[in-house]
């Protein structure tokens, strides 16, 4: 499939601001999408690490989400972004500029939902529902009203955590909405350890140190099972796991390790900034599950 990677580079991988919106980019992803589907019916689907891209993400994480929805499908077309800063270089923009979806971008930074709010009335496509902008310093305690107060429950395709804080927590506590597809930042600076950072209410980064907070990919993994979802893949760097839903698309994207999304040569270096705060207070993935 080394082809196909060449493609995915050709076509996708590095676009200026102008071209994210110009005709070619969306034939380009429907294209795809299509061929997708046709190579799902033959079994021939490629592996999904070799379908990430980029054109709003921030590292591949549009492509590899345009894999994922031609796996399981794309039910209902609605997101939750909780840390989408303005919603623009975030994970649940391509799919709403070039696939119609709709949803919440929540962010605590008001310039940046304001520059959010801006930049969607700028540049809206005629079938176009526009995203809803919240600002608030999210919470376990919060994050459902918040969710409910934007006219969002039950399935959505999908849920994007970034918060650099309590990702762990408030993904826990989210019970409004029921994602098809989770994708999280983990601290793969954690090692395979399986450790969480206590539940701080009141945390902002960098905090004590810039390393504690979130919660390990193991500790992750234990609370995506919990919750239903099996680990699939991640962006090249390892730090942002994506999850789909027990159920869907299993024959098509099975569960992966922790180690085998862990490749990465960055990986290995990030544990030296464990050091530290390796004595620090932490829980277990076990006890942050009670």
């Amino acid at each position: 499939m080394g082809w196909f990677k060449n493609f995915l580079k050709d076509n996708f991988y590095i676009l200026k601001v102008r071209d994210r919106f110009n005709a070619q980019t969306q034939i380009g992803q429907r294209q795809l999408f299509v061929k997708y589907l046709r190579w799902k019916s033959k079994g021939e689907l490629p592996p999904l690490s070799e379908s990430g891209f980029r054109v709003f993400s921030q590292y591949e994480e549009d492509g590899l989400l345009l894999y994922i929805f031609s796996a399981i499908g794309m039910k209902n077309k609605t997101f939750v972004e909780i840390g989408s800063d303005d919603g623009i270089n975030s994970n649940c923009a391509n799919l709403a500029f070039n696939f119609g979806y709709h949803g919440l971008f929540l962010d605590g930074n008001e310039k940046s939902i304001k520059r959010g709010r801006k930049f969607y009335s700028k540049y809206p496509h005629p079938w176009m529902y526009a995203p809803k902008f919240k600002c608030a310093k999210v919470t376990a305690e919060n994050i459902n009203d918040l969710v409910a107060e934007a006219g969002l429950s039950g399935e959505i395709d999908l849920l994007s955590i970034d918060i650099d804080g309590n990702d762990y927590w408030v993904w826990k506590a989210l019970e409004t909405v029921q994602p098809n597809v989770v994708i999280i930042e983990t601290h793969v600076e954690f090692g395979m350890r399986d450790i969480v950072v206590p539940y701080d209410p009141n945390y902002s980064f960098p905090g004590k140190h810039p390393v504690y907070h979130g919660a390990s990919p193991k500790a992750m993994v234990k609370l995506g099972k919990e919750k239903g979802y099996r680990l699939v893949g991640a962006n090249q760097l390892g730090f942002n796991f994506i999850f789909v839903k027990n159920g869907l698309g299993e024959e098509h994207m099975p569960e992966v390790s922790v180690e085998s999304v862990l490749q990465h040569p960055s990986v290995e270096e990030s544990w030296k900034r464990f050091e530290p705060i390796k004595d620090w207070e932490f829980i277990s993935g076990d006890e942050a599950k009670n």
